[in-house]
């Protein structure tokens, strides 16, 4: 019995950004696994995000991208996610006033004695203004325009980084109340000089870091910006989505070619507590900015089925999915979501070793209908 014809749809459609073809428009979300030594990765690690300085990781396990070092143990990273046929992309980072944190699973929070008896000790972190996450959390250190100079030529020399490591697409990370977002936010935010006050004085420091990064990073390579879309979701106050539209539009005018579309976290955690919120609840935030700054966007944030998320490219809410933690649920979402979809009936794109095996079972299980392809054609 011959297999059905593969069929088309947006989720599995190629993308192309400047000089690079997506696949498809299935991205792996950046996740923090917190299992790094100095930020160095080792065989953990295919993805998740890298800071740009020691002072700039939310714990001591964090990966970071800040010297040669970092990038020759990345390199078996990027070649491995090749050798697969995807994509290889990084995002860089600064946790800024949310850094020198615990591990989740020791608390999640501020480190205490127990932290320090297990050799972790706190160090010195920094932000636009000394304003703490919340009350006994540590207290930044508000840095001075030399000082964001300087990290801001850390970011750049991080994607410089991220080219020797093998990266094909880099992310700058100005979301979840990290550094880059706590000078975008008028809450944490209360600077008076050019990088604090109006909202284009807040804005400063993601757009300059863009433009410094964007002139390192290759021009054939895209490069996008995870922002928080709004401070809090459902909120009135802080930075709102009609900000979020206006930075895309200035993102985009220094050669950002993708707006990834995330939320909150200024006063809290952000993806680790979610609280009640509907199946892709911020595809409202893609589409408006998307449609408003003109720009291509990226959306994450409880999208678990196929369907779902080729609905959202279908409907042109965003022009790529981000799946993070579904991706730690099911580490074979897109092949699962190709198969779902009827994109690849002949498991095709699955290793050849699996390939070969489940296509003679898929048609034993259509006998006790318990195939995950439908039939082809009668006569087929």
């Amino acid at each position: 019995m011959a297999e059905a014809d593969p069929v088309k749809t947006a989720l599995f459609s190629p993308f192309d950004v400047r000089g690079t073809r997506f696949k498809n428009r299935v991205v792996i979300s950046p996740m923090c696994t917190y299992s790094a030594h100095d930020g160095i990765a080792n065989e953990w690690h295919l993805t998740e995000a890298a800071a740009v300085e020691p002072r700039g990781r939310i714990t001591h396990g964090d990966l970071g991208i800040w010297s040669a070092d970092h990038a020759a143990a990345l390199k078996p990273v990027t070649a491995f996610i090749r050798r697969q046929g995807a994509l290889p992309a990084i995002q860089i980072a600064h946790a800024g006033r949310k850094a020198s944190m615990q591990r989740p699973w020791h608390g999640n929070g501020p480190m205490d004695d127990v932290d320090a008896a297990r050799g972790e000790m706190p160090w010195d972190i920094v932000a636009p203004s000394p304003e703490p996450v919340r009350e006994g959390w540590l207290m930044p250190a508000e840095l001075t325009v030399e000082d964001i100079h300087a990290i801001q030529d850390r970011y750049a020399a991080a994607a410089g980084h991220a080219i020797d490591a093998g990266f094909e697409v880099l992310e700058i990370h100005s979301a979840h109340g990290y550094l880059a977002h706590s000078f975008l936010s008028p809450i944490s935010n209360r600077r008076n000089d050019a990088y604090g006050g109006d909202r284009a004085g807040r804005m400063r420091f993601t757009l300059e870091t863009a433009e410094k990064v964007r002139s390192v990073w290759p021009d054939d390579r895209p490069l996008f910006v995870r922002i928080s879309s709004v401070d809090a979701d459902g909120a009135t106050e802080g930075w709102q989505l009609e900000d979020s539209v206006a930075l895309a539009g200035e993102l985009k005018a220094r050669g950002v070619d993708v707006v990834d579309c995330s939320s909150s976290g200024i006063s809290g955690l952000a993806t680790a507590a979610l609280g009640k919120q509907p199946m892709g609840f911020r595809t409202e935030y893609s589409a408006r900015i998307g449609r408003e700054a003109g720009v291509a966007t990226m959306v994450v944030g409880l999208i678990l089925h196929a369907e779902h998320a080729d609905s959202i490219v279908a409907d042109g809410l965003a022009d790529l999915v981000a799946i993070g933690r579904e991706a730690l649920y099911d580490p074979y979402w897109a092949r699962h979501a190709a198969v779902s979809l009827g994109v690849d009936p002949g498991f095709e794109d699955w290793p050849e070793q699996y390939g070969w095996w489940l296509v003679r079972r898929e048609k034993l299980l259509r006998d006790i209908g318990e195939a995950h392809v439908a039939a082809p054609p009668s006569g087929g």
